[in-house]
């Protein structure tokens, strides 16, 4: 599922309509460091995102795996239409993959779907999906999170750890990790944007 991740947006009047810029967040560390994980793992990237919606709205949204050739370059998605835990989806990434070319595959297994909850008097609760990567040559975890921010805002993280198969995690986490923080934060800049282009004509 490149640049940091905190890396200013080009001041145009898309970007301006998109929404404010994602504050610091409490459970998400800048530069990469681990985003809920437990002490040994890898540092993630992360890309971060205020978005103007409902985090009901924004899971729905980010977390069906389809949308993401949108906002993924040349890259599309096989599998199931309604994806749950255990299910399998492939992305295929290439320069004719959205027209059935072949290109790099990246197989994942949903691990975890555990929708947000918004409180009208309180922080709700942060939604998180995981998606374990299964090779052939890219393996770990690929994570979003939505966090409710009121009743119709919320912050969208994208949290990447991923390492190559065949070669030790040490040499090749970090050099993948500007790359896929950099992916992280272009694919979230898109949904501002479609999301902002849809309030525009409603």
């Amino acid at each position: 599922m490149t640049k940091p991740s905190d890396a200013p947006d080009a001041p145009d009047d898309a970007a301006r309509a998109a929404g404010p810029r994602t504050p610091r967040s409490p459970d998400v560390e800048p530069h990469g460091a681990p985003l809920g994980g437990a002490c040994g793992e890898p540092r993630a990237a992360v890309a971060r995102r205020v978005l103007p919606l409902r985090a009901e709205e924004a899971w729905d949204l980010v977390t069906d795996v389809h949308h993401h050739e949108r906002w993924v370059p040349m890259t599309r998605i096989d599998g199931p239409a309604a994806l749950g835990v255990g299910d399998v989806f492939v992305g295929v990434t290439g320069p004719g993959a959205l027209h059935g070319g072949p290109g790099l595959a990246d197989r994942m297994r949903v691990e975890r779907l555990e929708p947000p909850v918004t409180e009208p008097a309180g922080p709700g609760r942060t939604g998180v999906a995981v998606y374990r990567k299964l090779g052939p040559v890219l393996l770990g975890t690929a994570e979003v999170h939505v966090r409710p921010l009121g009743p119709g805002l919320c912050e969208v993280a994208w949290v990447e750890r991923v390492h190559l198969r065949g070669l030790p995690r040490a040499l090749t986490t970090a050099p993948l990790r500007p790359v896929l923080g950099g992916m992280g934060w272009y694919v979230l800049r898109q949904v501002a944007r479609e999301v902002a282009a849809r309030d525009e004509h409603h």
